[in-house]
């Protein structure tokens, strides 16, 4: 078992770590070994009623903070995010798989953001505009919400998080946040980092449970302004549901169905490269994971017998072994449901050109171990084009020309991410044009983004909000327009003019 302090093992309750109140606790269990790293509490309604309390006993005091005074204990917070990139990127490969160089880059993105969104402490800007009447000052600023339920998933236990949590935090708002049942010990560590950084007791809270114990109550608090949520678009929906009740606001991060264009003129042997990694990296827990290959129909032949030699050579193990290209997906239901989704996809007419199975060889028995998998003849409208299988599964589809292939790149419910690959930058621009996806790569695969460009997407994929950039801080603030009449006057606005 890993060794981890007391805290590891405890919710964060306005500035203590504590038990669940029932006593209860639940296991978190290595994917590629099968061995419990530690427990952590089985909360349920009453620890999450105290945290929110919590929280809101804090907001006051800590909307009242100058923002700069708020973005320098998130500076101190990015410091030891620095100072234990290593041991938090080891903690994240035993607790949910994928490999330590991809740990490395999860914990990467959580510093980059914490960087990125305290620099808006000296700045979180409003604008001024004139006014139409004289001797009159208009102008806006931002004004936080309240308290922000935080519910992030598994894949990327602290990169998420930090989308979430920081800017609601350099707003002002105060974060009772629910981390994955999967990966509550990394979401704890970053917890207990931010806590250790300086935030007084109650600004940041953490409760670990299960969605429809500690997750639904979080949901339906009447004292919970807001409610920011990745995950699955079935559970994104019925929260918007329950949030469209409460008047609740609510930023959804819901299902991607990534496609990756390949033109005749594509250099292949980047596209080959982009696409195993995008295919195949976190063994395909990604929502921006390229689960589609949209192939024109001069390079299709080549591009297949590239990708399917470099994926039958992809090496299966446990993420903290350099020699190691894919680790496990996250857990037995995991893997059950993926392997569902290939045997839907050969009964579609879809032929396996590598991969397909359960590996069990050796020490990968004990863990949750697929093949990297590629489908070829598929058509659109197969249910393993259309539905996200959330796995090391990508599909390779024949399109004649960039039209078509732009058809079937949009002919999903999702609208995440998407790329083409091609020499031509006038086929690259009709490209960006024609995608309607929130993120278009050229000569790239479909992951990748950069903490200070707006993330999200179009369709099922979310509600319209986005995370990174400044248009996150948009999700956790209220905008307050200001007018000051200094004419001594009475001035009606319309109504006074001539």
């Amino acid at each position: 078992m890993a060794t981890v302090t007391p805290e590891l093992g405890r919710n964060l309750i306005n500035g203590t770590w504590v038990e669940a109140t029932s006593g209860q606790t639940m296991a978190s269990v290595n994917p590629a070994t099968g061995d419990p790293l530690g427990v952590v509490p089985r909360s349920g309604p009453d620890d999450v009623a105290a945290a929110v309390a919590a929280a809101r006993a804090a907001f006051e005091p800590w909307r009242k903070l100058p923002a700069p005074r708020r973005a320098e204990i998130l500076y101190r917070a990015a410091e030891e995010l620095v100072r234990q990139k290593e041991s938090l990127a080891r903690l994240m490969t035993q607790e949910m798989g994928k490999v330590l160089a991809e740990t490395r880059g999860d914990v990467q993105e959580a510093i980059d953001m914490t960087y990125f969104i305290a620099g808006e402490g000296r700045r979180l800007h409003g604008y001024t505009t004139p006014s139409e009447m004289p001797h009159k000052a208009a102008y806006c600023i931002r004004v936080p919400v309240g308290v922000v339920g935080v519910i992030t998933p598994w894949n990327f236990p602290m990169a998420i998080p930090s989308w979430k949590i920081i800017p609601a935090l350099l707003c002002g708002n105060t974060v009772v946040f629910k981390p994955a049942t999967y990966t509550p010990l990394v979401g704890i560590r970053f917890a207990q980092i931010l806590h250790d950084a300086g935030l007084p007791p109650g600004v940041l809270n953490v409760v670990t449970g299960s969605g429809s114990t500690v997750g639904d109550v979080l949901v339906e608090h009447p004292d919970v302004a807001i409610i920011s949520f990745t995950g699955s678009t079935s559970t994104g929906l019925a929260i918007a549901e329950k949030c469209a009740r409460a008047g609740k606001r609510v930023s959804l991060e819901m299902g991607g169905k990534n496609a990756a264009i390949v033109m005749d003129d594509a250099d292949l042997d980047l596209a080959t490269d982009a696409l195993i990694w995008s295919a195949f990296g976190t063994s395909g827990q990604r929502c921006t994971a390229c689960s589609r290959i949209i192939t024109h129909t001069a390079a299709r032949r080549e591009l297949t017998e590239r990708l399917a030699t470099r994926t039958a050579a992809l090496r299966l193990g446990d993420g903290l072994l350099p020699s190691t290209d894919v680790g496990p997906v996250v857990s037995e239901a995991q893997l059950d449901s993926i392997h569902g989704y290939v045997e839907v996809g050969k009964r579609e007419g879809a032929r396996v050109v590598v991969g397909g199975g359960r590996a069990r060889d050796g020490a990968l028995g004990r863990g949750y171990f697929y093949t990297p998998t590629i489908f070829d003849n598929v058509r659109p409208g197969m249910r393993v084009e259309q539905e996200e299988i959330f796995g090391p599964v990508t599909d390779l589809i024949e399109a004649q020309t960039l039209e078509e292939a732009v058809r079937i790149l949009n002919g999903v419910q999702y609208g995440l991410s998407a790329s083409i690959f091609t020499r031509d930058v006038n086929t690259a621009m009709r490209a960006i044009d024609d995608i309607f996806t929130g993120i278009v790569y050229v000569n790239h695969g479909t992951i990748g983004a950069e903490v200070h460009l707006p993330f999200g997407g179009t369709k099922n994929t979310g509600n319209g909000h986005r995370e990174g950039g400044l248009q996150a801080l948009d999700v956790f603030s209220e905008w307050k327009a200001v007018y000051i009449d200094y004419s001594g006057r009475l001035q009606r606005a319309q109504i006074d003019k001539d």
